[in-house]
């Protein structure tokens, strides 16, 4: 079983080779041992520096002195409002129930530091996997890919961690049924917290990206997003109820800039509508 792929000589022409399942096993086993490799570099990293990312990185949220907190207590002064826009003290305890509930969040934190870290390199790598499968036409419309795709996830993680996750917690935190029921988290629930919300911001920021390039094949069309825009609503609705804690302000701050990010979709694809069209004209002119 063969696979035509498009390959590039030294002198910078296509030449087409031929590779079989096996040898695209071995190209793929390459690529992720170089991504492994490159994750493993930033856990190091994460590790050399572990008491800084877990006291003021990964708890550093649930802190009252988070610089989103700082920031938006020095707006409301410099509108006026004195301190009531300030937040006072994150009444929640943290504790570790498990047996290895530290070991966890240990190595979690080190994955997830590293993985982030490594972000740019781990997708260079499997863009290098597919790039040969693409044509000259092709590879000439995914320039700067790698560039955009790292912008958005890291425009993604950064939302998600100072927008995002102080609001949830600061909410979570604060909310009460009762004076007598007091908040006690255990470290594990953070964390599965935590992730989704950050992590999941990072994936769901591609999606200007994602519909760009199906647009570039073919799948969908400006139109089509426009005719469907109420639809792609709701479902961005279901996607905030996921990836944040059940409490509206959450879903409402997620919703708002995954819809901006849906309307800029509709123009990239827009744009892409119109430029097919023009070749279509060209080519028939």
């Amino acid at each position: 079983m063969a696979f035509t792929l498009f390959g590039r000589k030294k002198d910078g022409s296509e030449e087409k080779a031929e590779m079989s399942f096996i040898d695209h096993l071995e190209e793929l086993r390459r690529h992720l041992f170089r991504s492994v490799l490159a994750v493993a570099a930033g856990m190091i990293v994460a590790g050399i520096y572990n008491d800084f990312i877990v006291d003021r990185i990964v708890l550093g949220p649930i802190h009252h002195d988070f610089v989103t907190f700082r920031k938006i207590c020095d707006w409301g002064h410099a509108v006026g409002l004195g301190d009531k826009m300030c937040i006072g003290k994150v009444g929640v305890t943290m504790q570790n129930v498990d047996t290895t509930g530290q070991v966890s969040l240990f190595f979690t934190s080190l994955f997830v530091s590293g993985f982030i870290m490594a972000f740019p390199f781990v997708f260079n790598e499997f863009w290098k996997f597919v790039k040969p499968a693409l044509t000259k036409n092709e590879l000439r419309k995914t320039r700067g890919v790698i560039f955009w795709v790292s912008f958005l996830f890291f425009t993604g993680i950064l939302f998600g961690y100072f927008i995002l996750m102080p609001f949830s917690m600061n909410f979570l935190a604060t909310f009460s049924m009762s004076d007598s029921i007091q908040n006690i988290w255990t470290i594990k629930s953070y964390i599965n917290t935590m992730m989704p919300l950050v992590l999941g911001s990072g994936l769901a920021f591609q999606m200007p990206l994602v519909i760009y390039f199906l647009a570039k094949i073919g799948i969908v069309t400006g139109s089509f997003l426009r005719k469907n825009r109420r639809y792609a609503v709701v479902a961005i609705l279901i996607i905030a109820a996921i990836i944040t804690p059940p409490d509206v302000i959450s879903q409402v701050v997620v919703t708002l800039p995954l819809w901006l990010l849906y309307e800029i979709s509709i123009v990239l694809a827009s744009r892409v509508e119109k430029e097919k069209a023009k070749e279509e004209a060209e080519e028939w002119s």
